[in-house]
């Protein structure tokens, strides 16, 4: 079981699931979703992640040029689990309460995307876009 909250406390889940592989994306929205350079998450299926609390708290986002959404705290603005698509959520990493040592950087997506300034320092599968497109 993994736990996880945002950075207040006010948002909190735990995730129900055997998960292993990190998914870096490089891309523009998601680095200024972040002000990083770009974001880390694990994907879960919906029935894994159950909501513990705040569930009031969560404040949603929606970009509609890139269909993109986003959630996050509307305490302190942490990012948040959100729809990855109709089954699976994409959960930032950062929150997760523990550290797993067998979590790992499994791919990197929207490399093509990425800031002058970002370099990819492990051996994740890079993708220039997102899984299956050219």
């Amino acid at each position: 079981m993994l736990k996880g909250e945002c950075n207040c406390g006010a948002v909190a889940f735990e995730i129900d699931a055997d998960v292993k592989d990190i998914y870096m994306c490089h891309c523009s929205i998601c680095r200024k979703w972040t002000g990083n350079n770009g974001v880390a998450v694990i994907v879960v299926t919906n029935e894994s992640l159950t909501w513990r609390r705040g569930e009031d708290q969560i404040g949603h986002w929606h970009k509609p040029s890139a269909d993109w959404h986003s959630a996050f705290c509307k305490v302190c603005g942490s990012a948040l689990p959100v729809a990855n698509d109709a089954a699976r959520m994409a959960v930032p990493v950062g929150l997760l309460d523990d550290t797993k040592t067998d979590l790992h950087v499994a791919a990197h997506i929207w490399v093509a995307s990425k800031a002058g300034w970002d370099e990819i320092g492990d051996d994740g599968q890079q993708y220039e876009c997102a899984f299956g497109q050219a």
